[in-house]
């Protein structure tokens, strides 16, 4: 699938949103999408799925199954969490049956019965998540899709993308958490001023020389907006951790902090990055 110079922007005199966008993506790769609130990466994946179209250029060899699932799943519709899913089953002429692994992986089971107005945002993600894998998509388009989800849940994400991948299939993902960014041929796009950088492969995980390891401490509710600026700044991102329960994490692979988020000291050589 390739973006050819795709522009596009919501009205007709508003300001371009994304602009002379070009990229071809190879089948059986991650793609994971960086770049602040407001940058465009919501639009760059809706265009991807086709539920947005270009204003000028085009989006060619979508494959012919393509799984969406949108930061918020829209809730406000009159189904249960299984009749919905049944629905769904249907609409992709799938036997009811199709719904069965999906709701037990997901631990959705007893939530079945549960209107999806009445379902908490997380639980909520999970369906969304159920329905664009109901058919095994040849594109997987996720927006921040652990938004919500607990623990157990978001350790599925990146399996979910392994096996997506590892059947041929094209997974398109936008993550401020850093979560999925060192999954093995994961690359990074990153859209800024309305424009798409395709970055290099990740560096391997063992890093060189030259890399090292930064940890810093943030407020829980600023944790978002800070993956968002270091990712658009280029920085490779780790993963997102609670602080230990006492306030002072220990020291861990030559890094420690204060509870001011000031590193203790820096890194050894060649630790990584």
């Amino acid at each position: 699938m390739r973006f050819d110079d795709v522009w596009f922007r919501y009205a007709r005199r508003a300001p371009w949103t994304l602009h002379g966008v070009g990229a071809a993506i190879e089948p059986g790769r991650t793609i994971v999408v960086l770049g602040r609130n407001g940058a465009g990466k919501s639009t760059l994946l809706q265009l991807a799925a086709g539920v947005l179209r270009p204003t000028r250029g085009s989006v060619r060899d979508r494959p012919a199954v393509v799984g969406w699932v949108p930061e918020r799943f829209p809730a406000a519709q009159p189904f249960t969490t299984l009749g919905y899913l049944r629905a769904m089953a249907g609409v992709r002429r799938l036997p009811q049956a199709a719904v069965d692994p999906w709701i037990d992986r997901l631990g959705l089971t007893g939530h079945a019965g549960t209107p999806l107005a009445e379902l908490s945002k997380g639980t909520a993600q999970k369906v969304g998540l159920a329905q664009a894998l109901l058919t095994p998509p040849g594109l997987l388009v996720l927006d921040e899709p652990w938004e919500g989800l607990d623990a157990p849940s978001r350790e599925l994400i990146p399996q979910i993308v392994a096996e997506v991948t590892g059947a041929g299939g094209t997974v398109l993902v936008s993550d401020h958490r850093g979560e999925i960014a060192n999954l093995p041929g994961a690359l990074h796009w990153t859209v800024a001023d309305g424009t798409l950088r395709a970055g290099p492969d990740p560096v391997p995980a063992d890093g060189d020389a030259d890399d090292v390891v930064v940890e810093i401490l943030v407020r829980r509710h600023e944790a978002a907006a800070t993956m968002d600026r270091l990712g658009a700044s280029g920085h490779r991102v780790h993963g997102v951790r609670d602080l230990d329960p006492s306030g002072v994490r220990r020291e861990r692979s030559g890094v420690a902090e204060r509870m001011s988020g000031v590193p203790e000291r820096g890194p050894e050589p060649g630790e990584g990055r």
